[in-house]
């Protein structure tokens, strides 16, 4: 790296083409912080448009890939009986989706299938309730008589959560998509669980606020799927986890039981707070319906910047700087390894926002409430990161199209791994000093088994690491070309016994599902599991709700 190096002053319609003076100097950055992301959207699920080697792979059925799983002889099979009865009450042809009497097989498919096309299901029904009394009359007949169920949202998942194993009902929630009230004054927002994210944090938006929660998939996935599997996503740094931010909740028990817990009050200290449990149960324990969630004021002055860095010790500095320096208005700070960036810019194409490749880049957003004050403590950050040559380049957003044309380089990630045909995910905490090191050990692995390489012989295309660096958060990730058993092999379980080793945990923000289901006691004890189990069945004791999952 030079002695001496620059950083851009921003983006110009994608070309970083402006020097600064060298770092030693005050820095004169043009920009001023921008207005908030209001209304920016990154790419979901249903905008890909990836080429046909993604397009048009199939997936196996889970009971083929995973074939140790057999089908819980306590349920019945379903019959025209079972149809007609949920048809005779939901109404509509819609909003039963009858593969039963019928072939609705292409119909059913997206239920059926995950977007990785990974797990596949062999549902003959789906379900489609508008009201949360709708929910409560399926379950109630249901369990009576042992018919299993699948809740359902944006199916953006990526543990096999959401998809049935064998033929459970699924139970889709996208009716239920009303927003029904937002108070101006305390920031609470009821609204069905069926809502789109990005719907719900346009509507907080109009109003000057911001819903906590932000994923890549937020134009596709619905707020009660996030709050079941309790997703982290890229706002957690700042507003914390959804068990902090669901003051309210209802939900439909496996009796048909409703829990109307519709606080819409930060306080309530009266006897156990009992929707914690289904914050995180993967539709296990029941089926959210309703929510009252916490936004906080969006923040009116935003800075983004974006700079590529040596080693993964000199991210640690930028962090542990940023963390010092920015402090109260630091709200990201995200990393991304070289690899990911080459793989976005092979797939997508345009014009890279640094000249150079680096092995690690991070993005570091600012939320305030003070342009001048935010600016300055960010340009005295950029400085003594700089001039103790921490960083080695960097560009900061001057409007909101830059900060979405920067934000696109890191959420634009999940949808380009999957290029190639399928991918391999691990979303894992690990203790930050570690974080970065399970990549190369296993690229390592995977290579001295032959199975990584550039010729379609092989397999895995690649391994990369990108995520949340402020929670310890990293996404491992390994592009194939195929799902290979043997890759797996490999894989499993050596990722789980390197977190274990590390006191991390094998699972983030994306939860168990089916795909690591087996795994939980790497991160959790025998007496852990045992009480979970304890819930499950006090709950659920005929065990219909998501059969075959989680614990």
């Amino acid at each position: 790296m030079a002695t001496r190096a620059k950083l851009l002053r921003g983006i110009a319609h994608g070309n970083c083409s402006r020097g600064l003076p060298n770092a030693t100097a005050r820095l004169s950055l043009a920009c001023r912080s921008s207005q908030a992301r209001t209304g920016v959207t990154s790419p979901s699920r249903t905008s890909r448009s990836f080429s046909s080697t993604s397009a048009s792979r199939a997936a196996k059925l889970t009971t083929d890939s995973y074939p140790g799983l057999t089908r819980d002889s306590r349920f019945s099979k379903l019959t025209p009986e079972h149809v007609a009865f949920f048809k005779e009450f939901l109404g509509q042809d819609s909003t039963v989706i009858d593969g039963v009497n019928a072939d609705a097989a292409a119909d059913i498919e997206p239920f059926n299938e995950d977007w990785m096309h990974k797990y596949k299901g062999q549902c003959r029904l789906v379900l489609k309730p508008g009201s949360t009394e709708e929910v409560s009359k399926i379950l109630r007949y249901c369990n009576e008589n042992m018919l299993a169920v699948v809740p359902q949202g944006g199916n953006t998942g990526l543990v096999g959560g959401s998809i049935p194993v064998f033929d459970e009902i699924v139970i889709s929630m996208g009716r239920m998509n009303t927003i029904h009230s937002f108070d101006e004054m305390s920031g609470s927002l009821v609204l069905d669980a069926g809502c789109i994210l990005e719907v719900a944090d346009q509507h907080v938006a109009e109003r000057g606020y911001i819903f906590p929660l932000d994923l890549g998939a937020k134009g596709s996935c619905q707020v009660g799927g996030n709050v079941s599997t309790n997703a982290g996503g890229l706002r957690l740094l700042r507003y914390g986890s959804l068990h902090g931010s669901v003051l309210g909740m209802e939900a439909v028990l496996p009796d048909g039981t409703i829990m109307n817990d519709m606080c819409t009050l930060r306080k309530n200290n009266t006897g156990y707070d009992l929707k914690q449990l289904l914050i995180g149960a993967e539709g296990t324990l029941g089926i959210i319906t309703k929510l009252v969630v916490q936004c906080a004021q969006r923040s009116p002055a935003i800075n983004v910047a974006l700079f590529g860095i040596e080693s993964y010790e000199k991210a640690q500095k930028a962090f542990r700087e940023a963390k010092l320096q920015l402090s109260e208005i630091l709200s990201a700070f995200e990393l991304m390894d070289g690899t990911s960036q080459r793989i976005v810019h092979q797939v997508r194409g345009g014009t890279k926002p640094l000249e150079n490749d680096y092995p690690f880049y991070c993005l570091v957003e600012t939320s305030g409430s003070n342009s001048e004050h935010d600016y300055e403590k960010l340009e005295k950050f950029l400085e003594d990161v700089m001039s103790n040559e921490v960083i080695a380049d960097g560009v900061v957003a001057q409007d909101a199209t830059q900060i979405k044309t920067l934000w696109s380089w890191r959420e634009g990630i999940t949808e380009c791994i999957g290029h190639w045909g399928g991918t391999y995910k691990y979303d894992v905490s690990i203790p930050l000093s570690d974080m970065y090191l399970i990549v190369h050990d296993v690229k390592a692995r995977l290579s001295d088994a032959g199975l990584l390489g550039e010729t379609d012989h092989h397999p895995v295309v690649d391994v990369l690491g990108y995520g949340h660096m402020g929670d310890s958060n990293l996404h491992l990730n390994i592009p194939v070309r195929r799902y290979d058993k043997e890759v797996e092999k490999v894989l499993e379980p050596y990722v789980y016994e390197w977190i274990e080793k590390r006191q991390g945990s094998i699972s983030a923000e994306h939860g168990l599902g089916l795909a690591k289901k087996n795994y939980i006691g790497y991160s959790r004890n025998e007496t852990m599991i045992g009480l979970m189990k304890q819930i499950k069945t006090l709950y659920d004791p005929n065990g219909i709700m998501n059969p075959y999952k989680y614990i």
